[in-house]
C-alpha cells in the first residue's frame, strides 16, 4: 500500500490538471508535463481505487457520520437511569433505541451544551460501553476523528438495539451523592445520528436513592418507590429538563394572575430548608411582575425555579426553555446581606426564557447537542440578560438603589481593570466558552475571560441611554424587549441575527445602529464607560470599600487590590492574580508567588492594606518566595487605598435613578 501511494504520488507531481466549463459541463484535460490523457486517467483511477480501499479497510471517514436532517424518527427510545450507585460513584445507563434500517448506525454522545455554549461534555467518563440485539452482542467501533460517536453494524431483520454503559463521576463533580442527586441527561444518553433532536421521540425513567425528592420541569407519568417515569417528549426537550433531586425539599407557587405557572422550588442536601418569610415571598412575586412588565407575556407553558442550596455547587446558574437550575449557599435566604452579588441569579436565568431560549441568536440554536454552535452574539444572549439582572433587581426591591450603584461601580471597574482588552477585544470574547472552558485564565484581566456578561451590562446600559437621547426619553430598552421577545413573535425557538437586532433598534430611533455597536464590539478602549457619563454618574475610587466590593472579594477568596497596587492576594499572601502592566507587574511580581514580609514586617492581610493606605513616599517594599526562589521588590506605588464607587456629575440630569424604578405590571 506504500509502495502504491508513493507510485501516485511521483506521477501527480509529473502532471497538472485543469478544469473548464464547456456547454455546462466540467472537463479535466491534461497539462504539457509529458503525460498522456490515458497516463492521466490512469492516475486518477488508481486515486479512486486507493480511495475504496481506504473506505475498505476498517477505518471509519468523516463521512460515515450522518448529517443531522429534519425528518420523521420512527418509534420512541426507551431510556432508563439508575442512580443509586452512590458508594461507587456512578450513574448506569440502559437504552433501547428503534432500528431505522439495517447496516451502518452511528450512535452520538452529546458533545455541546446550550447554556454553557461549548463542547463542555467529555466522552471520557462514559465506561462500560455494550451494545446488543436480544441476545446477540454487536461490536462497537468509535470513530477516529469524533470521539463522541460510536458505529454499529446491525443485521438484518433487526427491531431495536440495547445500549448499556456508565456514567463515571470525576473528581469534584457533585452530580450523584447519598443526599443529592443532579440528572443531567445530555450526560447519560446516546442517540442515532442522522436525525434533529426535535425529531427523536424518547421516554426517560430514573431510579433514586431512597427518600430524595426529585423536582423536573418534565411531565411524570408514574411513580413507584424510587423510581420515576417521565411521559415520552423530544430528545431535545429531554435535554433541556434535568431532574433535581434531594433529601430536603419545599417549594411555592408563585404564579401571576394571567401568565403561566411559575414555582419555586428549594433543595438542600444538608439541612431541613425553613419556611421562607413572607417578604422574601413578596419580593420573588415582584420580580416576576416586574420582568413581565419588560418583557409581557412568558414564552413558556409552566416555570420551574429549581434552587439548590449547598457547599457542593459554587453559585451560579444554568437557563432551560421552561426552567432554571440556581446554586447558591445553603444560607442564601437567611443571610441575604452576605449575597449581594447573587441576588439577581434568578432573574437572570428566567431573563433567559425570553432572551437565549425563545429569541435565539444565530448560530446558538442547533439540530443536535453534536453541532458545533456560533456564539459571536453572547454579547447580547448573556450580555443584555446579565443588564436585566441589574435592572429589575433594582425594579423588585432585591437590591436597594444603594446596592444597584456599587453593584454597578464594581461592574464598571472589573470592565476598566479589563486591560486586555489592548489586544482582545469585547467581540472576540464571545469565543471564550469553546476554548477556555475548564481551563483557568492566570491573567485573567491580561487573557480576558467571558467578558461579554460585565462589560454587557455596561453595553447595554449605553445602548438604553443613547435610545432615551435620541428619543427624548421617548424609548429605552424597555421598549426594545416587549418587541423584539415577545412570545407573540412565532413559535420558539426564533433564531435572529445581528441585522435583526438593529432593525429593531432602528425602529425606535433611525439611527445606524451596526456601526454604533460594532465600534463598540471592536475598540480597544473601554467605550461603554461612557453609558454612566450619559446617565450622569461617574466611576470614582476613595479609600472605603462598599459591602458589594466585600462580597466580590470574599467571592474572589482574596484581597483585590487591582485599582491600586494591582494585584489579589489571598490571607496567606499567595498572589492570585497580577494586573498587566500594574506597579505590582512592574515590579517582577507574577502570579503564584507567595508574600513573606511587607516593608520588613511578617505578611498579613491587614500590614499589607496599611502599607498601601499609608501613601508613603518611599516604595512598598515586598519579599517573596516563589517555590524555592526568594526575591526582595519594591513597588512603586503611593496613590492609597482605592475602591471602586459611583458618583453624580454635577449639573447632568440622572437619566440612572429613573431607569431602575418600578414599572406597572
Amino acid at each position: 500500500m506504500v509502495y502504491c501511494l508513493q507510485t501516485v504520488y511521483a506521477a501527480a507531481s509529473l502532471c497538472a490538471a485543469e478544469f473548464r466549463r464547456d456547454s455546462g459541463r466540467l472537463r479535466v484535460t491534461s497539462k504539457r508535463i509529458g503525460i498522456s490523457s490515458s497516463g492521466l486517467a490512469l492516475v486518477l483511477f488508481m486515486v479512486a481505487i486507493l480511495g475504496l480501499l481506504a473506505s475498505a479497510d476498517g477505518h471509519a471517514q468523516p463521512s460515515d457520520i450522518a448529517a443531522p436532517r429534519d425528518r420523521p424518527f420512527h418509534g420512541t427510545i426507551r431510556l432508563d437511569i439508575d442512580a443509586r450507585d452512590v458508594s461507587r460513584k456512578m450513574f448506569h445507563v440502559r437504552e433501547t433505541l428503534p432500528v431505522q434500517a439495517p447496516g451502518r448506525m452511528t450512535l452520538l454522545y452529546p458533545a455541546w451544551e446550550a447554556s454553557s455554549h461549548a463542547p463542555s461534555i467529555s466522552a471520557a467518563s462514559l465506561a462500560g460501553l455494550v451494545v446488543s440485539a436480544g441476545a446477540q452482542r454487536l461490536e462497537w467501533r468509535r470513530d477516529e476523528l469524533d470521539m463522541h460517536a460510536f458505529h454499529v453494524d446491525v443485521p438484518e431483520g433487526i427491531e431495536d438495539i440495547t445500549v448499556e454503559f456508565q456514567y463515571v463521576i470525576r473528581p469534584g463533580e457533585s452530580l450523584l451523592r447519598r443526599d443529592m442527586v443532579a440528572v443531567q441527561w445530555q450526560r447519560l444518553l446516546l442517540y442515532p445520528a442522522g436525525w434533529y433532536a426535535r425529531n427523536i421521540a424518547i421516554q426517560a425513567g430514573v431510579r433514586l436513592p431512597m427518600g430524595l425528592h426529585a423536582v423536573s420541569s418534565l411531565q411524570i407519568e408514574h411513580i413507584s418507590g424510587e423510581s420515576i417515569g417521565f411521559k415520552a417528549t423530544a430528545l431535545d426537550a429531554l435535554l433541556d429538563a434535568p431532574v433535581l433531586a434531594a433529601r430536603h425539599f419545599r417549594s411555592y407557587d408563585l404564579g401571576l394572575p394571567g401568565q403561566p405557572a411559575f414555582r419555586l422550588s428549594l433543595l438542600s442536601d444538608s439541612a431541613e430548608i425553613p419556611e421562607l418569610p413572607a417578604q422574601d415571598l413578596a419580593d420573588m412575586r415582584r420580580m416576576l411582575e416586574q420582568t413581565h412588565a419588560v418583557f409581557g407575556r412568558a414564552p413558556y407553558g409552566k416555570f420551574e425555579a429549581i434552587v439548590v442550596l449547598s457547599d457542593a455547587f459554587p453559585p451560579g446558574g444554568v437557563e432551560h426553555a421552561d426552567a432554571a437550575e440556581i446554586y447558591l449557599p445553603p444560607d442564601y435566604f437567611l443571610d441575604r446581606a452576605s449575597q449581594l452579588n447573587n441576588l439577581d441569579l434568578i432573574i437572570h436565568e428566567h431573563v433567559h426564557a425570553w432572551n437565549g431560549r425563545f429569541r435565539v441568536p444565530e448560530g446558538q440554536w442547533t439540530p443536535t447537542p453534536n453541532t458545533e454552535m456560533r456564539n459571536g452574539m453572547l454579547w447580547v444572549y448573556e450580555g443584555q440578560t446579565e443588564f436585566w439582572g441589574r435592572v429589575l433587581a433594582a425594579r423588585s426591591g432585591l437590591r436597594s438603589r444603594q446596592e444597584t450603584l456599587d453593584k454597578l461601580a464594581l461592574d464598571a471597574a472589573n470592565v476598566e481593570a479589563m486591560n486586555g482588552r489592548a489586544w482582545k477585544t469585547l467581540r472576540d470574547t464571545a469565543n471564550d466558552p469553546i476554548y477556555l472552558t475548564g481551563r483557568a485564565a492566570v491573567w485573567p484581566e491580561w487573557q480576558r475571560r467571558k467578558d461579554y456578561y460585565t462589560e454587557g451590562v455596561l453595553l447595554w446600559l449605553q445602548v438604553d441611554m443613547k435610545l432615551r437621547e435620541e428619543s427624548a426619553g421617548r424609548y429605552g430598552l424597555d421598549d426594545l424587549a416587549r418587541a423584539f421577545y415577545s412570545a407573540d413573535i412565532a413559535p420558539g425557538p426564533a433564531p435572529y441575527s445581528f441585522d435583526d437586532l438593529c432593525a429593531a433598534l432602528h425602529r425606535l430611533v433611525p439611527i445606524d445602529w451596526a456601526s454604533y455597536l460594532l465600534a463598540r464590539l471592536d475598540t480597544h478602549r473601554p467605550l461603554v464607560l461612557g453609558g454612566l457619563e450619559s446617565a450622569g454618574w461617574r466611576l470614582v475610587y476613595d479609600s472605603e470599600p462598599t459591602d458589594t466590593f466585600l462580597q466580590h472579594e470574599a467571592e474572589l477568596g482574596g484581597f483585590d487590590l487591582r485599582h491600586s497596587i494591582g494585584l489579589v492576594v489571598d490571607a496567606r499572601g499567595a498572589v492570585l492574580s497580577v494586573m498587566w502592566d500594574s506597579p505590582a507587574y512592574r515590579a517582577g511580581i507574577g502570579p503564584g508567588a507567595v508574600v513573606e514580609a511587607v516593608n520588613g514586617e511578617a505578611f498579613t492581610p491587614e500590614v499589607l492594606l496599611g502599607a498601601i493606605a499609608s501613601r508613603a513616599a518611599a516604595p512598598i517594599s515586598l519579599h517573596l518566595r516563589d517555590g524555592r526562589d526568594e526575591s526582595d521588590v519594591a513597588i512603586d506605588y503611593h496613590g492609597g487605598a482605592r475602591y471602586p464607587h459611583l458618583r453624580r456629575i454635577s449639573g447632568r440630569a440622572d437619566r440612572l435613578s429613573p431607569l431602575l424604578r418600578p414599572r406597572s405590571p
